[in-house]
């Protein structure tokens, strides 16, 4: 069964394991920076606690507060979902406030799913915000249908700096439910 847990220095094995199938790039919803040196415990250890530092961010220079979680199951890191406390005018054309990704090997075990709804169900249950953006690469088809399948109704599609498309979809929070899934 999958939880949702605040980034701990603990999962220093799984994560490292999870960071290979990665290829040791970027991990969606992760939180992790080209600097981030996740190689040693040490510097992973650093990297927790710069996620939970970014709950309390001061908000400037376009970086906004942000809820990391992590999706596990027992020990093993499955994945990470992000939730940005508002949106900049750069998050409203194409960041959104939530960002996820699971590790290759967990794909398509409805962990991406059921950590979206739980995050919104969380939200909804705060009162606040009433609706939360997403978006997905077009070509995504996995990540499309986890945000349609979490209520997620598309806006539009935009094209990216880099020369691709993206979706944008609003999930009504409120409508959220805890337990589903």
């Amino acid at each position: 069964m999958f939880e949702l847990v605040a980034p701990d220095a603990s999962f220093y094995p799984s994560f490292a394991e999870s960071h290979c199938e990665w290829g040791g790039s970027h991990q969606d919803g992760a939180g992790l920076s080209p600097d981030d040196d996740i190689t040693s415990q040490e510097g992973f250890a650093a990297w927790v606690r710069r996620l939970a530092e970014a709950e309390r961010a001061p908000g400037t220079d376009g970086i906004v507060p942000c809820t990391y979680r992590w999706i596990t199951e027992g020990s093993r890191y499955v994945g990470a979902i992000a939730f940005r406390h508002y949106l900049t005018p750069a998050l409203l054309n194409s960041g959104g406030h939530i960002g996820y990704g699971v590790r290759p090997s967990d794909r398509g075990r409805g962990a991406a799913s059921w950590a979206l709804h739980e995050v919104c169900a969380r939200l909804a249950a705060q009162g606040e915000p009433d609706r939360v953006l997403l978006t997905c690469d077009d070509a995504n088809t996995a990540s499309a249908r986890t945000i349609e399948r979490c209520g997620g109704l598309i806006e539009d599609v935009r094209m990216g700096a880099n020369g691709r498309h993206f979706r944008r979809y609003w999930i009504d929070v409120a409508r959220s439910e805890p337990g589903g899934l």
